[in-house]
């Protein structure tokens, strides 16, 4: 019997020992962990995290296939892989809100998002992007069925303008910036910054990888709080932009310029962006319930979805304590 009981306490000091798998991409607030990764952060605060590196979508298909524990991620992406995919997560730490990062861009000589009627914008259907410009849209007196709307993958939007295929592109960061730098005279016609809070990005945990290791996820929150004060820091920025840049292959001094673009949450800022009950787009669940409506109108899902149930704020409490 004290064999048995030994041997169980092995098996689950092994479990403990289990870093944390968190999913991340090359967006702003996503390859800002690589500040902690670099600095030892994680070690200091008492957990283990495999940071984890895929393009955006794939990062998504992992989580929802069980390979890894977390992804950083679109709230209204989350919902998807919810809604789609049948895998439940709570956002426990929101890491920005776009505030620029996310633009459509036309294409030389249109220079506003009415003048878009009747033409072609590409846009991969279906994601974030998209909710950015139906919302642009209805906010230019359009309707959907007045563009053309042609599904493009993001990372092939410079491209895609840059062709003629297409008049304007609705896309992310580093995309958009290759955009307008590849096609010389395009403009954004509009941009997250016009709908702040329309897009969060969150750290969403699977529900089974939060019950099980919610102490150690609060070492990862408190660890996020030291990566914001670190990145706004302009004593230290310079050192955490290179670590991002160097992430995502990309020149420090035009990953510096993304910054802006993205209005980065300390664990303060969490607190009432967080609240469940929450309406309107300054907090998540009430953005979310913005996002639910447009997944369910193209189709990424059917279910009906409660978006409370998709945040907790519970474990930035802790961090706090």
């Amino acid at each position: 019997m004290l064999r048995s009981f030994a041997l169980l306490a092995i098996a689950g000091a092994t479990f403990a020992a289990e870093p944390l798998k968190m999913g991340y991409s090359d967006y702003i607030s996503f390859t800002a962990w690589e500040v902690a990764k670099q600095k030892g952060w994680f070690k200091e605060a008492g957990v283990e995290v495999d940071l984890v590196w895929f393009e955006y979508a794939p990062s998504m298909e992992a989580f929802q296939a069980g390979k890894i524990d977390a992804v950083n991620v679109a709230s209204c992406d989350q919902l998807v892989m919810a809604g789609a995919g049948k895998k439940g997560s709570k956002a426990i730490i929101i890491t920005d809100y776009s505030n620029g990062n996310d633009k459509i861009i036309a294409k030389p000589g249109i220079k506003t998002m009415t003048e878009l009627k009747g033409k072609k914008v590409g846009v991969e259907v279906g994601f974030v992007d998209q909710l950015l410009l139906m919302k642009a849209l209805e906010a230019a007196g359009l309707k959907e069925t007045d563009i053309e709307m042609v599904n493009m993958v993001t990372t092939d939007t410079p491209q895609g303008l840059a062709s003629g295929a297409v008049d304007a592109v609705a896309c992310w960061q580093p995309n958009a910036n290759s955009t307008l730098s590849l096609v010389p005279g395009s403009k954004a016609v509009a941009s997250s910054a016009d709908f702040p809070g329309l897009i969060y990005d969150v750290v969403a945990v699977s529900d089974d990888s939060l019950a099980k290791r919610r102490d150690d996820w609060v070492r990862v929150a408190k660890v996020w709080d030291k990566i914001v004060t670190y990145t706004l820091d302009p004593a230290t920025q310079g050192e955490a932009v290179k670590y991002m840049a160097d992430k995502a292959g990309v020149d420090a001094d035009k990953y510096a310029k993304f910054l802006p673009g993205s209005k980065l949450f300390t664990l303060k800022d969490n607190v009432p962006a967080l609240a469940k009950d929450g309406t309107g787009l300054t907090t998540l669940a009430g953005s979310l319930a913005v996002s639910d409506a447009f997944n369910r109108q193209v189709k990424a899902y059917e279910v009906t979805l409660a978006p409370a149930d998709f945040v907790d704020g519970s474990v930035i409490a802790d961090a706090l304590k």
